[in-house]
């Protein structure tokens, strides 16, 4: 008796199939694996040189992965933070984890009442905002032939609607001088089967940095954008619709790309966000920094 496969695990696993034959397979150096305790990671035995310090930021999706690894660290340098997303509990459990100096609003980036309620608990609390880190996002696997028109609208609606309109809020709050950070994704630069249409938000997102690096010049206010490459994250497993095999051959497959051999951590993209946030940037405004162990580099 064949096993039964929904429509979607087959539309992944085509996906999966394309990626292996866009990208095919090809031997890399062993540049051995992240650890904790390797320099990269050993920042929190350092002393941590408080770049941040007094700074109040935004962290949007910050309950987990990237977003919470970077909360943490901006604590870690000195800032206030105020962390968003749309599950309450995940947000609790992330400021026990941070511990310090920040503050939780429970909101979904693409609701713009949802903004408002975000922003306005940050001027009640803190007046204003010296660094936002626009982070959250979603996507999910879909291939050309079934994508539906649900999935290409959850996908620009987060990524696309949702970064606009929390820059554009954020900026009556924002402090002359300050500095925002985009997320976006290599994605913005490869053909990825099965992700389209976040490949095009993404690069949608790349293009504001452009813009807005030039529209807020007058301000002195900062714009990057930061474009994680396969990142050791629940994200794949949970949020883009594969099955836990699908996400494992999924990890395989990119790790094969990657020049470093291995998937980043999120501590690895908090490091680069905080650069970019703090005056060691200053000379830096609309660029795009990939942090993908050179897997777009190719």
């Amino acid at each position: 008796m064949r096993p039964h496969h929904s429509c979607s695990e087959r539309a992944n696993s085509q996906a999966l199939a394309l990626w292996r034959g866009a990208w095919g397979v090809f031997p890399l150096p062993d540049f051995g694996s992240a650890s904790r305790e390797t320099p990269l990671f050993n920042y929190e035995r350092r002393k941590i040189m408080k770049n941040l310090e007094g700074k109040i930021a935004v962290v949007t999706g910050g309950s987990s992965g990237i977003g919470l690894a970077t909360a943490k660290r901006f604590v870690d340098e000195g800032a206030h933070v105020v962390i968003t997303g749309r599950r309450e509990k995940e947000l609790k459990e992330a400021a026990a984890l941070i511990k310090k100096n920040v503050t939780t609003v429970v909101g979904d980036v693409s609701r713009l009442e949802d903004l408002d309620r975000v922003f306005a608990v940050v001027k009640e609390k803190h007046g204003h905002i010296d660094i936002l880190f626009a982070n959250a996002g979603a996507g999910t696997i879909a291939p050309l032939a079934v994508a539906t028109e649900a999935h290409f609208d959850q996908t620009f609606d987060v990524n696309v609607k949702g970064m606009f309109f929390t820059v554009q809020k954020a900026l009556p709050l924002f402090k002359d001088g300050g500095s925002i950070i985009l997320n976006s994704s290599v994605s913005n630069v490869l053909g990825l089967p099965g992700f389209t249409a976040y490949a095009a938000s993404k690069a949608a997102v790349r293009n504001f940095a452009r813009g807005w690096a030039l529209e807020l010049k007058d301000r002195k206010i900062r714009v990057n954008c930061m474009s994680p490459g396969a990142i050791d994250t629940p994200a794949l497993a949970t949020t883009t619709g594969l099955t836990a095999e699908q996400a494992e051959q999924a990890v395989e497959q990119f790790t094969t790309q990657i020049p470093m051999g291995r998937r980043g951590m999120p501590e690895e993209i908090a490091a680069a966000v905080t650069f970019l946030a703090s005056d060691e940037s200053s000379y830096i405004t609309g660029i795009d920094l990939p942090v993908d162990g050179g897997m777009a580099q190719g």
